[in-house]
């Protein structure tokens, strides 16, 4: 398998790896720069040459798959005799430097409600690197000349028409993905907020709408779900930049991408860093 085609099976299973290249190669080396290795959880595709230099290297991928917001990082190998590493010698006479390139699992953002907004936000977040699913009860919302306004999208795009139970699909996300709400049909907002509230490993939930709407819906959630108070405020309403205030769908679709792009953010400086990774490999320590 190819490095490109492995680094697409790792997304598709929404699993973390490390993408390893030769990064340079002074005087003799088993690989040429540029070759690549992938090393996922259990499992390496390719190769940068085997012996002590490719096995200390998936050591390292492994402990940076197993980082919260792990950085790239460099790491030297002197190959001669005089060294021996951590899985043995390797005499080929030269010096390789080694580049991994860690690969997190990406944000996935689902979109029940393709009008004019949910269009307009899907515009958006298509330029983002994540998985973004859309999801309507309409074929209308769904045809490929109306979609094809993300022909060019960066995200990998999952669309779901559903003309009976949308909310059958959120079973279907992969852990994490945050939903927003915002259908044609407040009826179907409701139903989705009742579903997404009882769908166990789910990120935030969002509902477009206005405060009378919501305190319907709360009161729905409570009495008719039989939700408790602190469940019910998972889901957040109304969604976007409280500061911007406009109307207009792609207005909307500013404010609700920025918030939730806002929170990506702050996951990410919430996690825990790597101390290794500030540590530079002499080249002692990377191997022989």
């Amino acid at each position: 398998m190819s490095w490109v085609a492995a680094v697409a099976r790792l997304r598709a299973r929404r699993e973390p790896g490390v993408l390893v290249t030769i990064a340079t190669v002074r005087g003799h080396a088993p690989r040429r720069a540029g070759a690549k290795l992938v090393v996922g959880r259990t499992e390496t595709w390719g190769s940068i040459g085997g012996g002590n230099i490719e096995a200390v290297a998936i050591d390292r991928a492994r402990e940076l798959n197993g980082t919260a917001a792990p950085e790239p990082e460099l790491m030297e190998f002197a190959l001669n005799d005089k060294v021996t590493g951590r899985h043995g010698v390797q005499c080929c006479g030269g010096a390789v430097t080694v580049l991994l390139e860690p690969l997190p699992v990406v944000q996935a953002v689902a979109v029940f409600g393709v009008g004019h907004v949910g269009l307009e936000l899907a515009r958006i977040l298509a330029r983002h690197h994540l998985d973004l699913h859309l999801i309507d009860t309409r074929p209308d919302m769904l045809t490929d000349e109306r979609l094809g306004v993300l022909a060019d999208a960066v995200a990998q795009i999952h669309v779901h028409h559903t003309p009976l139970l949308p909310e059958e699909v959120l079973t279907e996300l992969p852990p994490g993905t945050h939903v927003l709400i915002m259908t044609h049909d407040h009826a179907e907002d409701a139903a989705l907020c009742d579903a997404a509230l009882r769908t166990a490993g789910l990120g935030s939930i969002g509902l477009i709408g206005s405060s009378a709407k919501w305190a319907r819906f709360r009161q729905r959630l409570a009495t008719e779900g039989g939700h408790d108070a602190a469940t019910i405020d998972r889901i957040k309403t109304p969604i976007g930049i409280a500061d911007i205030t406009g109307k207009e769908p792609a207005t909307i679709a500013v404010s609700v991408a920025a918030d939730l792009l806002r929170s990506f953010e702050q996951d990410s400086r919430r996690a825990v860093p790597n101390p290794v990774a500030a540590v530079p490999y002499a080249p002692v320590a990377g191997g022989a």
